[in-house]
C-alpha cells in the first residue's frame, strides 16, 4: 500500500506545507499564513486543519499516512519540545505531543535550519553525502550539521547555530541574540549591508554603491560582479569571515561537503568561490579538500527535510 507524509516548514510569516509519497516524490505543496497572534496559540491547530483538509481532498485515510515532520525557527530538544521561538511568539511548546494529539498522527519536530540540511542531504545539493554542514545566509545566519546521516541537535537544541559563533571581539553593536561580534552580524544579508554602510561612511572611494538609497545584499553582489572595487572588497570580507569560521568548524565535524543556501546564496559562484578560497587558506590540511556546493532545493529544502525525518523514524 502506498504511504504518504507531510513536511511542514514553519516560518514567521508563512507555513510551507508539502504532501509527499514515501519514495520522496513531492505530490503537492502550498502555504498557509502563520498566525502569530496570542503568542502563536493557533499555529498547531491551523497546521492540523490543513492536514485534515488535504487528506479529505485526496480521499486518503490517516492509516495511509506515516506522519508529519515539522521544522520550526528555534531550538528543539530531543523530547520534541521547542525551547522558545521568538518569531512565532512561542515559549516552551510540546510540539510533537500537541500536534500528534490534534491530528492522531506521528509527529517529529526539528530546527528549521537542521531540517533544511536534511533536505539537501536527501534530495538536494548534498545528495549522496552523509557528513554535511549546511549554512543558510538570509536575514540571519542559520546552520545545520549532519554527521553520519544524523543531525547534531545538541543537549539544548542549539547544535548547528553557527550564526552565533563569535568572530569579532571588538564589535560594539549587539547581535539580535544579545551577544557581540556574531558571525550573523557580518555574513547575513543584513550583515553585509551593515558592513557596507560602515565602509561608505569611512571611505571617500568612488563606488556605485553610493547610488542606492536602500542598499541590499543583492545590490552589493551585483556591483561586485560588475567589477566595483568597494563591492568586491565587501564580498571578500564576507568570504574571509565565513571561510575562517567554517574552517574552524571543520576541525570539529570534518564534513564531506558544505552547502550554502538562503537568499544570499542566489549570488551564486562569486559567493561560493570567495568562501572556498578563504576556507582553504585557513583550514587544517586534512580538511582542505572539503567540497562546496550551492543548495539546490531553494525554499523547499525545509519540507523535504521534514519528510526525511518521518522516513528516518525508528
Amino acid at each position: 500500500m502506498k504511504k504518504y507524509g507531510f513536511g511542514v516548514d514553519v516560518g514567521g510569516t508563512t507555513i510551507k506545507m508539502g504532501f509527499f509519497e514515501t519514495d520522496g516524490k513531492l505530490a503537492d505543496k502550498w502555504e498557509i499564513q502563520t498566525d502569530t497572534a496570542d503568542n502563536g496559540k493557533s499555529i498547531l491547530s491551523d497546521i492540523a486543519q490543513a492536514v485534515d483538509n488535504k487528506l479529505a481532498q485526496e480521499g486518503i485515510s490517516k492509516s495511509e499516512v506515516q506522519g508529519i515532520g515539522i521544522g520550526v525557527p528555534g531550538p528543539v530538544r530531543s523530547d520534541g519540545v521547542v525551547n522558545g521561538c521568538v518569531n512565532l511568539g512561542w515559549g516552551t511548546v510540546h510540539v510533537e505531543e500537541d500536534l500528534s494529539a490534534l491530528t492522531g498522527l506521528s509527529v517529529r519536530v526539528g530546527n528549521d535550519a537542521n531540517v533544511a540540511a536534511l533536505g539537501e542531504m536527501w534530495q538536494g545539493g548534498a545528495k549522496g553525502s552523509k557528513d554535511v554542514v549546511m549554512v543558510t545566509l538570509g536575514t540571519g545566519v542559520g546552520g545545520g550539521i549532519i554527521v553520519n546521516g544524523k543531525v547534531v541537535a545538541g543537549a539544548h537544541g542549539a547544535g548547528g547555530e553557527i550564526g552565533h559563533i563569535t568572530v569579532n571581539n571588538d564589535e560594539i553593536e549587539p547581535c539580535n541574540c544579545g551577544q557581540y561580534g556574531c558571525l550573523e552580524q557580518y555574513t547575513s544579508a543584513t550583515g553585509i549591508v551593515r558592513m557596507a554602510k560602515r565602509k561608505l561612511a569611512k571611505t571617500s572611494e568612488e563606488t556605485a554603491l553610493r547610488n542606492y538609497t536602500d542598499l541590499t545584499a543583492k545590490d552589493i553582489f551585483d556591483e561586485a560582479k560588475a567589477g566595483d572595487e568597494v563591492a568586491l572588497g565587501l564580498v571578500d570580507e564576507l568570504g574571509e569571515i565565513l571561510g575562517a569560521a567554517l574552517s574552524n568548524l571543520s576541525c570539529v565535524v570534518d564534513p564531506e561537503i558544505i552547502v550554502i543556501g538562503g537568499g544570499v546564496s542566489k549570488a551564486g559562484e562569486i559567493l561560493i568561490e570567495t568562501i572556498q578560497k578563504h576556507y582553504i587558506e585557513t583550514s587544517f590540511h586534512a580538511c582542505r579538500n572539503t567540497k562546496f556546493a550551492l543548495a539546490s532545493l531553494g525554499n523547499d529544502a525545509g519540507i523535504y527535510g521534514c519528510m526525511q525525518m518521518i522516513l528516518d523514524m525508528d
